[in-house]
């Protein structure tokens, strides 16, 4: 912002993606909870701006939510928003694979349900300055979390040339991050980069115009590779995962939208291993330990429809999974 807009509410800043599908997935495990005559209790692990946590409150009267962001502004802002709850609602400042930790000084054991919304916050986008964004110029910055860690700027202007082409490749899976590391490092022996735009100036001059037209933006990939590195944001999802379906109650469901393939891939990797049984092969019975942990609810993934995607066009590339836990928790 440049000091001059007013800004918007945040409820015209962020429209939720597949609001009405996650709610209704998350539903039954809320029943499951009201049949044992529990309060229903959800964790909106990647709280942003709250829409869906809004959303939820506003339909379950009873329900108590505990909200999870390691951005302290989101946190803010969705603090406002969520204001006419706030009896029922917990927020707090953390990363979502501290998830088990977070519930302990809760006093809380399971919950009924978790929601995921992975990948770049709608306020990170659009907050120019985060420099999460190659559209405009910007400090090279990315850390969802201003408080602590390495910047985007740390890692372009120190990362080796080998671990440059390895997380582009890897966490972009770019293509052309040969070319791209390689120019990196000659431009930052002239002078360190401290803005997205700098950035971007480079990363066109090595990567084919051609290449551009088909994959969109040149810098996307190379942007999206580092916001995964600044963040850790694979490393947490591989634990956070886990952490969420060991934090479920019986009945309760986990339901979680990723927005590329490396996201997706992990998320899919747990689900079907807790939702097969894990009996030795060519074992005679099924013990009860050996029973799946959780069902699938979704085939496959599931996208937004072509209505939600013209009203949000971010929602674009959601990919949806969601599984109930069918058997109890072992430390329940």
């Amino acid at each position: 912002m440049d000091g001059q807009d007013t800004p918007k509410p945040t409820s015209e800043r962020h429209v939720p993606v597949l609001k009405d599908r996650c709610i209704n997935l998350l539903a039954p495990g809320f029943d499951a909870a009201r049949g044992r005559g529990e309060t229903p209790v959800v964790i909106d692990a990647t709280l942003g701006m709250g829409g869906h946590s809004e959303a939820m409150l506003e339909r379950f009267p009873d329900l108590h939510l505990v909200g999870i962001d390691r951005d302290e502004e989101a946190l803010a802002l969705a603090g406002e928003r969520l204001k006419p709850f706030e009896k029922r609602t917990d927020l707090v400042h953390a990363v979502y694979d501290e998830i088990e930790d977070v519930l302990e000084d809760l006093g809380l054991s399971e919950v009924h349900g978790i929601l995921m919304d992975l990948g770049v916050s709608s306020l990170q986008l659009d907050e120019r300055e985060r420099g999460f964004a190659y559209s405009y110029d910007a400090p090279l910055d990315m850390r969802m979390d201003t408080s602590r860690g390495q910047t985007a700027a740390d890692v372009v202007n120190t990362y080796s040339e080998e671990d440059l082409v390895r997380i582009i490749r890897k966490w972009g899976e770019e293509k052309f991050a040969g070319r791209i590391a390689n120019r990196i490092v000659a431009a930052r022996a002239e002078k360190p980069f401290t803005t997205t735009g700098e950035l971007v100036e480079q990363i066109r001059s090595v990567v084919p115009a051609a290449a551009a037209k088909s994959g969109g933006h040149p810098a996307k990939r190379t942007f999206q590779a580092l916001r995964i590195e600044v963040n850790e944001e694979l490393d947490v999802l591989e634990r956070a995962v886990p952490a969420a379906v060991d934090s479920i109650a019986l009945g309760g469901r986990v339901v979680v939208m990723s927005y590329h393939s490396l996201e997706d891939k992990i998320v899919k990797s747990v689900f079907q291993k807790r939702s097969k049984s894990s009996a030795p092969l060519g074992f005679p019975v099924e013990l009860e330990e050996h029973k799946p942990e959780l069902k699938t609810l979704t085939k496959g993934t599931e996208v937004p429809t072509a209505e939600e995607i013209a009203e949000n066009p971010r929602a674009a590339s959601a990919r949806l999974r969601a599984v109930e836990r069918i058997k109890a928790r072992r430390n329940a």
